[in-house]
């Protein structure tokens, strides 16, 4: 195992397009990084200058306390997992796996012995004879990762691994990929726009954006305390509701509603922006009369959407939309009136002009 070491590093074409931009991070020896964001957003370029395969234009990265910015790649202590399987199509999984050590003149006993540990604990012993034509595409990256473990190397890095395969087989392969990363004890790194693989795999989480690092951290920290609008909105399905409102005094005030701003609670001007997430909108289908008390939003729903153990309320709140995840055995009608309620805690304000968290 090896601690990786990121300092400043920075990648910029011919061209001056910047691609990634002064990334720091410290990644603990065993430790399981995912670096999450949208398309375009530098993290798979960062992965690759880890690995290598493309070249730094500014900025140290260390592997084990030593440099290794001009390291070549076979020479780093990396085994590499892509999105696309790689196979050789006229090799069986076990040439397959064992081709890499055989470019490096490993003893014939000791690919035997590598090969034979790694389809055991990845299934695939009783598929090495087959060619990948004859496998399933779950089964073939499970080969591709076996090739990579094989390597025996101290950093495993993974570049969207799963994107090509279909939702539950996706499910599935991240339960193999833990199970790969507690057995080998190596450190990962992982590369996904998938929040949930992000959510589910993570020790910590790098979240990214047109090359810049957002906030890194546990992926519960970031889910429940992001710093600023575009991480809120990026993690959680569905993603979190944001509200225009204006601070007076101790509540904020919006649409036809009126929430208490919690303790201690500093903006920089009267306008403000709030975010609640859908499981912490109390949906409430007997609506008081009169006007709302504090913490309660009147709504109207515009779209139900049934997905058996909860239910999605697309609702507007004046014109505003939010949704509201709600019981399964809750029963609206699109059109219908009610009240969400929510409680301030559970309410993240934003500075509308920075989109910065506000303390």
């Amino acid at each position: 195992m090896a601690h990786v070491e990121l300092f400043h590093i920075a990648k910029r074409y011919e061209n001056g397009f910047e691609a990634v931009s002064e990334v720091t991070l410290f990644i603990e020896r065993g430790e399981f990084i995912v670096l999450v964001g949208p398309s375009g957003c530098g993290k798979t370029t960062t992965l690759r200058m880890i690995a290598g395969l493309e070249s730094i234009s500014s900025g140290e990265l260390r592997m084990a306390g030593k440099r290794v910015n001009e390291v070549p790649p076979r020479e780093r202590d990396v085994a590499m997992v892509f999105q696309s399987y790689a196979l050789y199509p006229h090799m069986t999984v076990r040439e397959n796996m064992a081709f890499g050590l055989q470019l490096r003149k490993v003893p014939e006993p000791e690919i035997r012995k590598r090969v034979d540990a790694a389809a055991q604990s990845l299934g695939l012993t009783e598929l090495l004879d087959r060619r990948p034509k004859e496998m399933s595409g779950g089964q073939r990256q499970r080969v591709a990762m076996g090739r990579a473990i094989v390597r025996q190397a101290g950093i495993f890095l993974f570049d969207e691994p799963l994107s090509n395969l279909d939702a539950k087989l996706r499910g599935q392969m991240r339960i193999e990929v833990s199970r790969l990363h507690r057995a080998q004890g190596a450190t990962s790194i992982y590369v996904t726009h998938d929040q949930v693989e992000a959510m589910t795999l993570a020790d910590r989480i790098v979240l990214m954006k047109q090359g810049r690092v957002q906030q890194i951290g546990a992926p519960l920290d970031l889910y429940d305390r992001p710093v600023n609008l575009f991480v809120a909105t990026f993690l959680g399905s569905p993603p979190m509701n944001i509200l225009s409102a204006e601070r007076v005094g101790e509540q904020l005030v919006g649409e036809g509603f009126r929430l208490a701003a919690r303790a201690g609670l500093q903006t920089p001007g009267a306008s403000v922006r709030l975010g609640v997430r859908p499981e912490h909108l109390v949906v409430e289908t007997k609506r008081p009369e009169g006007e709302l008390p504090v913490g309660w939003l009147p709504a109207v729903v515009d779209v139900v959407e049934p997905l058996g153990a909860e239910t999605h309320l697309i609702c507007r709140v004046g014109t505003q939309s939010v949704t509201a995840r709600a019981d399964g055995a809750v029963f609206v009608r699109p059109g219908e009136s009610l009240a969400l309620r929510v409680a301030p805690e559970h309410v993240h304000v934003f500075d509308p002009e920075t989109e910065v968290r506000c303390g």
